[in-house]
């Protein structure tokens, strides 16, 4: 059965780091597009970085300059390294990743919160 599976949120002061990681597992598979996701209080789920099995990246603009997605395809794994955090990057950040054949999957969400 496939999984994703999300770590490495947490409790951070403004302008400090984090790094987020998001692996998918369960069987033998080929991944297309995996991105991240966050979700604010009482906000729509909203796109914060995506990356191909190539290699291409897209970043939303509120986060150009701070935050940076990469991927091992070797691990099935993504990672989302955010710098200069800020208080309104307070979120739950999901992983979502696109199996090829099988469909687009989410993670149950990592909660990272960010103090002023």
């Amino acid at each position: 059965q496939v999984q994703v599976v999300e770590s490495g949120g947490g409790l951070v002061q403004a302008g400090g780091s984090l790094r987020l990681s998001c692996v998918g597992s369960g069987g033998i598979f080929i991944i297309n597009n995996m991105g991240w996701y966050r979700q604010g209080p009482g906000k729509q789920r909203e796109l914060v970085a995506s990356i191909t099995s190539g290699g291409s990246t897209n970043y939303a603009d509120f986060v150009k300059g701070r935050f940076t997605i990469s991927r091992d395809n070797a691990k099935n794994t993504v990672y989302l390294q955010m710098n200069s955090l800020k208080p309104e990057d307070a979120a739950v950040y999901y992983c979502n990743v696109d199996f090829y054949g099988l469909g687009a999957y989410w993670g149950q969400g990592t909660q990272v919160t960010v103090s002023s």
